[in-house]
């Protein structure tokens, strides 16, 4: 009886293996699709799988000595595709921006809040245009220390639609954590504590997409 319950314990292991490695291969097979020909096949399922499976096609990535990254970035291509109509459609002042802390200069003079970094304009820095550009589109724009006042801000504010700016795994989270506000995501082009540089064309693609709205 016993041997006949770990045989079967043992198939249904194996078979899950397989379906997950199976699944896995499917990810990456569109997301390749996606990365070289910009075409996006089934998109809910790239989304719903990478969600699902986030950390095991990570784990399989780097087992096979290949760059992590790959998966945040399928994942915020797809969503970005996928939102981009809706999100278009919804007016700036209903929409957030939020901006890491780490595009400011070494020697920012904001002050934080709880809400964040209080830009000045101060001109040191890629942040200074952003927020003067969005203020004028009437965004409303953060600049973050960290996830946590990303679930802060998202938890008080009465909003509809949400651009996010970080590096690819911050990226990435925080669309999958504000799934249901259209996110758009413009990844940084460098990493670190400060001036960082952001892929501005991509982002002000983005902000102006609702530029026509009143």
């Amino acid at each position: 009886m016993f041997e006949s319950f770990y045989l079967f314990l043992g198939q249904l292991i194996v078979s899950l293996i397989i379906i997950i490695a199976i699944l896995i291969a499917v990810v990456l097979v569109l997301g390749s699709i996606l990365l070289k020909k910009n075409i996006l096949i089934f998109p809910k399922v790239i989304i719903f799988l990478i969600d699902l499976l986030y950390s095991p096609i990570k784990k399989v990535l780097k087992l096979f000595k290949k760059d992590e990254s790959i998966v945040d970035i399928i994942g915020i291509k797809a969503r970005n595709k996928v939102n981009m109509e809706k999100f278009s459609k919804i007016p700036a002042n209903e929409t957030l921006i939020f901006l890491p802390h780490c595009l400011r200069h070494r020697d920012c003079e904001a002050f934080l809040q709880e809400t964040g970094l209080i830009c000045t304009e101060c001109g040191k820095c890629s942040i200074g245009v952003i927020h003067n550009k969005g203020v004028k589109l009437k965004y409303e724009i953060y600049i973050v220390p960290g996830s946590s006042f990303v679930k802060k801000i998202a938890q008080e504010k009465k909003f509809k639609a949400v651009i996010g700016v970080a590096c690819h795994s911050d990226l990435n989270q925080i669309m999958m954590l504000l799934s249901d506000f259209c996110p758009q995501g413009a990844l940084l082009k460098t990493t670190g504590c400060f001036e960082t540089k952001v892929d501005m064309k991509s982002l002000l693609k983005i902000m102006n997409s609702k530029k026509e709205q009143k």
